[in-house]
């Protein structure tokens, strides 16, 4: 553990800052935990951080320990509505990196089928290896367009290049002996979500992404589930308007900060 220690300010605790491992602090004020923060590594090596404090000025110092002590570029999430935690974060040294909408969709039922040359395959039952293909020549795909940086932050390419972890939770499109459109689903009990949607840029504009989603949309609705949810870089124009058009509405928005 490695101590360090602020002044108090005016109406505030005198805190002494523990770093307690490599990823997690602590704040103390007469032997009494009154913050916590964390540093939270995703697959593509980001760092993402969270603090939680009982005082706008222990809040400060956590950031202050932790800024000190990590590498930068440093991340974190925040409720585009949540004001005051967006202040803390602005006077940590963190700016607006991009924005991301909230959807919610309703289960179904849907009436969208591919081309007719393409089948649907349901969710949990797609080869590992065409669907490793697949993903990798999407990445290569949108990195040369767009950007992996327009991408939910839970998909950017991973260091270790395995982009497919769990090929249980994807559907695809199939066509002739190779797929050409995916989507993912994370079973989460109460809200399942949908996390990735894309096709091979020579079959985008023909329904598949469509079809993709409102299979599993169906599929939901087939077992009781009444709604998914979804995250859309407020950027991506072509992703709102095909949630939109199978009924998504919009529940929030986050903004993932960046101090670099």
């Amino acid at each position: 553990m490695y101590p360090t220690h602020f002044a108090r300010n005016a109406g505030e605790p005198t805190a002494q800052i523990m770093r307690i491992s490599d990823r997690h602090w602590h704040a103390l004020a007469d032997d009494e935990v009154v913050g916590r923060g964390e540093a939270s590594p995703r697959p593509d090596g980001r760092l993402f951080l969270s603090i939680d404090a009982w005082h706008d000025a222990v809040f400060d110092q956590l950031a202050q320990a932790m800024l000190a002590g990590l590498p930068k570029p440093l991340f974190t999430i925040v409720d585009e509505t949540d004001h005051a935690l967006r202040a803390q974060w602005d006077r940590a040294g963190f700016s607006t990196g991009r924005r991301e909408w909230e959807l919610l969709l309703p289960s179904g039922p849907h009436h969208a089928t591919p081309p007719p040359e393409v089948k649907i395959i349901g969710v949990g039952r797609a080869e590992r290896d065409p669907l490793r293909e697949l993903d990798r020549a999407i990445r290569a795909e949108v990195e040369a367009s767009a950007g992996w940086h327009t991408m939910p932050a839970e998909v950017l390419v991973r260091l270790d290049d395995a982009t497919v972890v769990d090929p249980a939770k994807y559907a695809v499109a199939a066509q002739a002996d190779r797929y050409v459109g995916l989507i993912r689903l994370a079973q989460i009990p109460r809200q399942p979500r949908i996390g990735l949607i894309a096709v091979r840029a020579d079959q985008q504009r023909r329904g598949i992404a469509r079809a993709l989603l409102a299979h599993v949309l169906d599929s939901l609705h087939r077992v009781g589930i009444h709604s998914a949810s979804a995250e859309v870089d407020d950027r991506n124009l072509a992703a709102m308007t095909l949630f939109e058009s199978l009924g998504a509405t919009r529940v929030g928005r986050n903004l993932e900060l960046v101090c670099r």
